[in-house]
């Protein structure tokens, strides 16, 4: 037995070493399939934090961005308004109606007590000689306190009468103010509508125009960059293996396409937009954390004049719609912010691209946004945007 204990112990470490190799070998296995796989999953899937910086989020607007802003809120402040007045309107003409089918039956019963009280004067010789005859104090008080609330009803309704008349005409006044009031905010908002239109036409060429030139620009300087690298690559000597492989690598994708027209209808009113776009978006994002938001999304983009899709596509790219957050409701990687909804988040994101990114998707917008993979950012956002 213990000249058999050293075999006994070499075994040992030998099977030792052994499932220690065993286990590098399959966490080596394991590990290369993660990255194997990790390398064919899509952007969307392996959310990357963007260089969103608070100092684009929080840009201050420039004065085209400020007048899309300003026309915004005087329009929505506008139809709020008007939306109030419409309500006042229709209280005051149901309070008139009202009125109006009561007064007859009132002024009969202050007719009447007018009489009564035209009848009381004429007797009232003897309804004094009534009172002063009365044969004990408690008929004297009882005969008192019976004409005094004859007298007193009657007075009651010819003040109802007057009342129910002073009440109709001021109503009627309030009614007429309103009506006035409703129309003068009414021409406001359409002239704050003219004026949001207008802005946004203008935003929304300026950046189709400029989105579109930096594209051919950026594809220009990829395609010199990869003519470079191709020339001092054949410029290096052969190999020195002559049986070494010439195939080369396929060339780099060199081509920026410009973002499409949003088709946004700038001429209409925010309500006819968010209708246009918010079914668009919700079914774009059917399925994901943002499902239902489309309407959310519209109204920020009506209210800050950006393309309409630019904010889900991102959202797309950052955290597959929002499936990957990397801070509660931020699903654009948006520097370190996080929000207590989605409708406060979109709104703030939407806002931030309006102020520091422009008014739709471009190649400086992706350089900022994405620096270290700018190219594959903006072609990933771009194609989700034109899926909406």
């Amino acid at each position: 037995m213990i000249l058999d204990r050293p075999f006994m112990q070499i075994n040992a470490a030998e099977t030792h070493r052994n499932a220690l190799t065993g286990a590098r070998f399959v966490t080596a296995l394991l590990l290369a399939f993660t990255l194997a796989f990790a390398g064919m999953m899509p952007v969307a899937a392996q959310p990357v934090r963007a260089y969103a910086d608070t100092t684009e989020t929080d840009a201050e607007p420039n004065e085209l961005q400020k007048r899309v802003e300003q026309s915004a809120a005087d329009y929505n402040s506008a139809t709020q308004r008007v939306e109030e007045l419409e309500r006042q309107i229709a209280e005051n003409q149901e309070q008139i109606a009202q009125i109006e089918a009561d007064l007859p039956e009132q002024q009969e019963r202050a007719a009447d007590a007018l009489r009564e009280q035209y009848k009381l004067q004429q007797e009232a010789p003897g309804i004094v000689e009534m009172i002063l005859g009365a044969e004990s104090l408690t008929d004297f008080l009882v005969t008192w306190d019976y004409f005094a609330h004859v007298q007193n009803s009657n007075y009651a309704e010819i003040d109802r009468l007057a009342q129910m008349k002073e009440e109709l005409e001021a109503t009627e006044l309030e009614l007429s103010q309103a009506r006035q009031e409703a129309e003068s905010q009414q021409k406001a908002a359409e002239d704050a509508l003219a004026q949001a239109q207008a802005a946004r036409e203008e935003a929304q060429r300026k950046a189709e125009e400029e989105a579109a030139r930096q594209a051919e620009q950026a594809a220009q300087e990829q395609a010199q960059s990869q003519n470079q690298s191709s020339g001092e690559s054949a410029d290096q000597p052969a190999a020195s293996e002559p049986d070494a492989p010439t195939s080369q690598e396929p060339d780099e994708d060199t081509t920026v396409e410009p973002p499409s027209s949003d088709g946004a209808d700038w001429s209409s009113d925010k309500a006819s937009f968010v209708s246009q776009w918010a079914g668009r978006i919700d079914a774009y994002l059917a399925g994901s954390p943002l499902a239902g938001q489309g309407a959310t999304f519209a109204e920020a983009a009506w209210d800050y004049g950006v393309d309409p899709r630019w904010s889900p596509a991102i959202s797309y790219t950052e955290s597959s719609k929002g499936r990957n957050c990397f801070r509660p409701h931020n699903a654009w990687g948006w520097g370190s912010s996080s929000w207590g909804s989605w409708e406060e988040a979109i709104n703030a994101h939407v806002r931030g691209l309006a102020r520091g990114y422009g008014y739709t998707i471009s190649v400086e917008a992706a350089k900022k946004y994405c620096p270290p993979n700018w190219k594959h950012w903006y072609d990933t956002t771009l194609a989700q945007m034109n899926l909406i």
